[in-house]
């Protein structure tokens, strides 16, 4: 019972490959961008990813000056198969068109490279990368002010990416719920929306959950999405497995790993939506760092991870110094070392002293439910108890609820405008190590 995907062959993809891609990639409604090559600066690589075939790039728009991200995909090294799946994501991106889904400003085949242009919103990324470089009030800058507005030295600015750039620099233990809610809901209404359109998501997790500077709610992970209708007929039940998924392993449900006859459908994005939670919650991933084959078996028999606060750890626990804790989420995590970071203003002695609502609770048991039968829909769940405590627009609430992550919201300077210092650090941040790209 093997769910690990193996590495395809690699074979120059053909005329038709590149002129089916072609087709997807011609500027539409969904472009606000031109889809000519010439008109974006790339500055540096911001990231890699795909099998090593994608360089993620930071660039300006010249006509506006903007920031974006370029994911650029060399198509002469990609399989046919990799070509198909690149179309698949590409069809979906110009389908899908709500709020809180992800925009593609642009797509369109420059040099045998497949350029997909993006806003971008993951300076939280470059915070986690740049951080021990003591550049990371640069990247924010550069982030948020086009030229030709300088900048100060003096002043750091922190703004947010995705949600897993959060936790890891910030919120090592775990966001507040109130925060955590907003942020569900915004991916909630992206699901109801994707799984009404008949496609299963299959790739929900905090890094694929990105937050603009304004505290706007997008869902990305597009390339994943699986459509139910076949033959102009909705499926009751797919059994397609996610390629390229390795890496999204402990947030799949178990029937979806579990690959047999009764396959699954949009329910299994409700099981990765509680374990999102829980990852947003507590700090990092249930199953992060379990072999694949005991995950599937810890999955199957049931075991159901849990937030981490007083109604869930033994008081004797709580008392401990962090690093004899040996609380965990029902399965062999244990707990970070790092310095206590209270999520709900209690006390800090332990950094999972603090109680979530008997609502957020409930909300996390009734994704996980091992039946998926049994889970509520998308639609369900955004009528759950846990988000009545929602009083304000996101991106009104978000920015006050992620401080000290702070998004810029004000900028005065009287210095000439001088922009070589910027630019001659963007190329220096070429030599930095770059991660693997999850957007």
């Amino acid at each position: 019972m093997s769910f690990l995907v193996s590495k395809p062959e690699r074979i120059r993809t053909n005329d038709a490959s590149s002129e089916s891609i072609a087709s997807f990639s011609k500027q539409e409604v969904m472009s606000s961008f031109l889809p000519e090559g010439g008109c974006y600066e790339l500055l540096t690589v911001i990231g890699k990813g795909f099998e090593d075939l994608m360089t993620v790039n930071l660039a300006r728009y010249k006509p506006t000056g903007e920031y974006v991200t370029v994911r650029r995909i060399n198509l002469e090294a990609c399989s046919n198969e990799m070509v198909t799946f690149l179309q698949g994501e590409l069809h979906v991106s110009k389908l899908f068109n709500h709020p809180n889904i992800v925009p593609y400003r642009a797509t369109f085949i420059a040099d045998n490279e497949l350029w997909v242009v993006t806003s971008f919103m993951a300076y939280g990324e470059w915070e986690r990368v740049l951080g021990r470089k003591g550049l990371l009030g640069l990247c924010c800058q550069i982030a948020c002010f086009p030229p030709p507005l300088p900048f100060t030295a003096s002043v750091q600015f922190f703004s947010p990416g995705s949600a897993k750039d959060l936790i890891c620099t910030h919120f090592m233990d775990g966001m507040n719920e109130l925060a955590i809610a907003y942020i569900l809901q915004g991916v909630l209404k992206a699901l109801d929306y994707i799984h009404h359109m008949g496609y299963v998501h299959r790739s929900v997790k905090a890094s694929h959950i990105l937050i603009s500077v304004d505290g706007k709610v997008y869902l990305s992970g597009l390339r994943s999405n699986l459509s139910m209708i076949s033959h102009g007929q909705r499926q009751r039940v797919v059994h397609d497995f996610p390629k390229y998924s390795v890496k999204v392993l402990p947030w799949l449900s178990p029937e979806v790993l579990q690959q047999n006859l009764q396959g699954y459908d949009a329910k299994s994005d409700i099981y990765s939506v509680g374990i999102t939670a829980c990852e947003l919650a507590n700090g990092h991933v249930p199953f992060k760092d379990m072999p694949a084959t005991q995950m599937l078996l810890e999955k199957l028999n049931g075991t159901v991870p849990c937030l981490l606060d007083t109604s869930t750890i033994p008081a004797e626990e709580l008392t401990m110094s962090p690093s004899r804790s040996v609380a965990n989420s029902g399965l062999s995590d244990s707990l970070t070392t790092s310095t206590p970071r209270p999520s709900n203003g209690d006390s800090p002695s332990h950094p999972y002293h603090r109680t979530f609502s008997p609502y957020f609770h409930h909300f996390v048991e009734q994704c996980l439910q091992r039946n998926p039968d049994a889970r509520p829909s998308a639609s369900t769940l955004l009528n759950h108890s846990f988000f009545k405590q929602i009083k304000r627009r996101a991106s009104e609430a978000l920015p006050e609820l992620l401080r000290p992550v702070t998004p810029i919201t004000n900028f005065e300077s009287s210095q000439s405008q001088d922009h070589s210092g910027i630019f001659g650090l963007v190329t220096n941040l070429e030599e930095l190590e770059v991660d693997d790209w999850e957007f």
